[in-house]
Formats: structure tokens, C-alpha cells, sequence
């Protein structure tokens, strides 16, 4: 049972998308948090903060390391946050004389937050790939019908004549801004976190900025000052979720509209009605109006996460994890909803 329907075992098929869904579960931010652990190891044994041989006996640790999910369940009921139970496993495998080795430095956010980092890059590739197709989709499409007349609606209203191009290209101007967008933002957006307990890499002395830049390198990160309470990378993320799927919606509602007129456009696959046989719903169209809705609600909840408390906020970090994961499988879900409908149109214009 789930209360999410974009990994419910059956609205799911509507609604979800597997590919972004992985980046999200539980195995994939423990891996990408074991990926920060490594990586630091091996960064502060490089700057002469741990010894060698306790990086070698933590990298070796980590090589083959399963940790205890349902402690860590426990852990995160008890502490607000997997880390703490996380590291204690850790340091437990890595054994004496090299366990306070573990995690040297680090505090929970940064590592909580440098794997969300590492795990929304994939995510952003695979939005990046779905924004690709759907560009090309629309392409196509104004290839085969863009000569043909439609039209115009103004205020609900007929308008005058247009061509299918004149509509198309408002459908795929926007993907193509927001494809660019995606690549201006992931350059803020794909940095590490580190910090320390208060933000300020106390334990490193004059060394932090140098160990800070040794991680991001062994992540493929970029470098960035602390950001433990600055969220507005997440927040711009986010807005650019909500961006892609208004946009989605718009032309979801316009083949939902078009269908509705029935005559200047064909569409494939439509949904079945259990009490109309001859109905074919514009499915797909319908759902994409849905997702850029839910986006657009969402979005409000993560400015709310903005106001983050003097260094660190554990209500507006909570909040950020209820809502981010979910915008971006809907972006995704609608991406590749938005792509199949552009598939199924069979004819469009007069």
C-alpha cells in the first residue's frame, strides 16, 4: 500500500516514471551516501586530515557494505535523520584502530545533501533525454501537418485561420527554453556540500577549502561554499519542474480542447469508458492538465522551505524531502506522457 500514486502499483502506470522513481528510493540515496562517504575518506587521507591506512580500511569497508535498513529506520524515527545511524554502522564494520576516521569533519547535511545532488544529476540527465524527445516529437509533427489550417481561438473564442506550425511552435518553444535552463541551472545546482557541523569546516583549520575541493572532484561536483540554510538552488530546481510541466499542460489542454471539437484533430489510443463504449478519452492529455497542477501547488511548499533557522533547519530540510522527490517524477511522468500523445496524433489540422 502507498500513499504516493506515483509509485502506486497501479496508478502508477498513469502517473509514474520508473527511471526517475530509482534515483529516489531508498537504495539509491544510501549508495549515493556511502559514494560521499568514500570519497571524503579518500580526500582528507590526500590532504594529510586521516591517515592512509584508515582511508585504504574505509574505502575497503565501503567496497562491499550493506547497512542495517531496519535500524536505520529506527534511526531516522529517533534522530530526525538516517546519518547518525548510518555512520554508527560505519565506524562498527570499520572496526579499531581506524573508526573515528569515519565520517572526520562531515555532519549530517552534508552528506544528506551532497546525495541528493549526486542522485538529481541523473535525474536531470534523464529529464534532459525526455525533453530531447519530446522536441523532436512536436519537430516532426509540424514536418508532416505544420502547412495545414487551424483554427485560431481567442479567449475561448473563434479567432481567425492559423497554421498548425503557429501552434506547434508554442508548444515546443517553451521545452526548448526550459532544456536550456536545465543546463544554466545544474551548473548551481550540481555542487557538493560540506560544511561541517556549523557550516564552518571547523576541524580542518586552514585545510577545509582544499579538502572541500578534493571531495567535489572525486564526485564530479563542482566546488561551492557551504550552503547548509541557502536553498535557493533547490528552489530554483524546482521552479524549473514546475515550469516544464505548466508548459506540458498547456499542450495537453490543447489536444483535450481540439479532441473535444473532434474535427481538426485525430488522435490514437484513446481511453475507454466503462459506461460509454464509443468514448475515446484524451487520457494522456487530461493527465498532463493533473501533473502541471500538482507541480504548480507543490512549488509554493518548497519557497515555504526557503526560511531555514540561523545554520540549520530540520523543519524545512523535512519539508523539502516530502515535496522535491515527487516533483520530479511528475516532471518526468509528464515528459513521457507528453511524448507518447504527441505520438498518437494521426492527424492534425484541415
Amino acid at each position: 500500500m502507498t500513499v504516493s500514486p506515483f509509485d502506486h502499483p497501479l496508478l502508477s502506470g498513469l502517473l509514474g516514471d520508473e527511471e526517475a522513481a530509482r534515483y529516489f528510493s531508498a537504495d539509491a540515496e544510501i549508495a549515493a551516501m556511502l559514494d560521499f562517504e568514500r570519497a571524503l575518506a579518500e580526500a582528507e587521507a590526500e590532504s594529510g586530515i586521516i591517515g592512509k591506512d584508515a582511508a585504504a580500511a574505509i574505502v575497503a569497508v565501503l567496497s562491499s557494505y550493506k547497512p542495517d535498513t531496519a535500524r536505520l529506520r529506527a534511526g531516522v524515527a529517533k534522530d530526525g535523520v538516517i546519518v547518525p545511524e548510518l555512520v554508527r554502522q560505519l565506524k562498527a564494520a570499520v572496526g579499531a584502530p581506524h573508526e573515528t576516521s569515519v565520517h572526520f569533519g562531515a555532519t549530517s547535511q552534508d552528506v544528506v545533501d551532497t546525495g541528493l545532488v549526486l542522485r538529481l544529476r541523473r535525474v536531470i540527465d534523464h529529464l534532459d533525454l525526455l525533453l530531447i524527445e519530446n522536441i523532436v516529437r512536436l519537430t516532426a509533427l509540424e514536418e508532416r501537418f505544420g502547412g495545414r489550417t487551424l483554427t485560431g481561438m481567442t479567449r475561448m473564442q473563434v479567432a481567425i485561420p492559423i497554421k498548425v506550425s503557429d501552434r506547434v511552435a508554442a508548444w515546443r518553444a517553451p521545452l526548448q527554453r526550459h532544456q536550456q535552463r536545465l543546463s544554466q541551472q545544474s551548473r548551481r545546482l550540481l555542487v557538493v556540500q560540506f560544511g561541517g557541523a556549523a557550516g564552518t569546516l571547523e576541524k580542518f583549520g586552514d585545510k577545509g577549502p582544499a579538502v572541500r575541493a578534493a571531495l567535489a572532484a572525486k564526485l564530479g561536483l563542482g566546488d561551492a561554499p557551504q550552503w547548509h540554510s541557502q536553498r535557493d538552488a533547490l528552489a530554483e530546481f524546482a521552479s524549473l519542474l514546475s515550469l516544464i510541466t505548466g508548459s506540458l499542460g498547456k499542450f495537453g489542454q490543447d489536444i483535450a480542447l481540439m479532441a473535444q471539437a473532434g474535427s481538426e484533430i485525430m488522435l490514437s489510443g484513446g481511453g475507454g469508458s466503462s459506461a460509454m463504449p464509443h468514448k475515446q478519452n484524451p487520457v494522456k492529455a487530461e493527465a498532463l492538465v493533473a501533473l502541471a497542477r500538482f507541480n504548480a501547488t507543490q512549488l509554493s511548499g518548497m519557497h515555504q522551505a526557503l526560511a531555514h533557522e540561523q545554520e540549520r533547519s530540520g523543519a524545512a530540510w523535512t519539508l523539502e524531502w516530502l515535496l522535491l522527490p515527487q516533483m520530479a517524477v511528475a516532471t518526468a511522468a509528464a515528459l513521457r506522457l507528453a511524448a507518447e500523445l504527441a505520438g498518437e496524433i494521426e492527424s492534425l489540422g484541415h
